[in-house]
């Protein structure tokens, strides 16, 4: 058995973020009123100087007022109705063939944990560790991100998930898509680049990484 971790974005899910579908989704279903985007505006100019060119990002307030409970709802309607549909085909054979060889699955993440965790049961998969946006009085609030596993901070988040499953990380197999990604595969046994982009394509060249390139079918 090894430890096996995929990314979502760019490797599970091709082109636009999960999160930025969820976010388009929440605006056609009408979640998103005055109160999210005066929130979202208010965050970027306000957390601009902290967070730079990464201020998107780490921008949640689109969530602002609501509840987990009515969050996590919408998360499953929309990754059932409009996710699932739209996976990388590939990628998915490659995760099917990981769970019928009985590895230890898991989907590590910077997409919100609640996509991620509805991700993840629609899949059949057992763990995930995404990014988990603030929360006062169980209400999603305007204030960055309490984690948010991205580049190097997903080291951290795979060693934590390598202890819990009680495997080697060094022995673990690792799929991403961008040059982020690279901090993780340089700590892993195994690492696959799907589509990567340009930067990560020529680190895979020098590193000898395994690099999956196909059209992009549906799932």
């Amino acid at each position: 058995m090894k430890l096996v971790l995929f990314d979502i974005d760019g490797t599970l899910v091709p082109d636009a973020s999960s999160e930025m579908r969820f976010a388009r989704y929440m605006w056609r279903t009408g979640e998103l009123g005055l109160r999210q985007l005066l929130a979202f505006v208010w965050f970027c100019v306000r957390y601009f100087p902290r967070y730079g060119r990464h201020v998107m990002q780490k921008n949640k307030a689109y969530l602002s007022g609501h509840s987990r409970a009515h969050v996590a709802a919408l998360a499953r309607a929309f990754v059932n109705e409009e996710l699932m549909p739209a996976l990388y085909a590939p990628a998915v054979e490659r995760l099917r063939a990981h769970q019928q060889a009985g590895d230890h699955i898991a989907l590590l993440s910077g997409t919100p944990q609640f996509i991620a965790s509805a991700l993840a049961d629609a899949l059949g998969v057992a763990h995930s560790f995404a990014a988990l946006c603030d929360m006062r009085r169980d209400r999603y609030t305007a204030k960055p991100p309490q984690r948010h596993p991205y580049g190097p901070t997903k080291i951290d988040a795979a060693y934590a998930l390598a202890q819990q499953a009680g495997l080697p990380l060094s022995q673990a197999i690792a799929f991403g898509d961008s040059i982020t990604d690279a901090y993780l595969f340089r700590v892993v046994g195994e690492a696959v680049a799907v589509q990567p982009d340009r930067r990560l394509s020529e680190a895979a060249t020098g590193a000898g990484w395994e690099v999956m390139l196909d059209r992009v079918d549906r799932a």
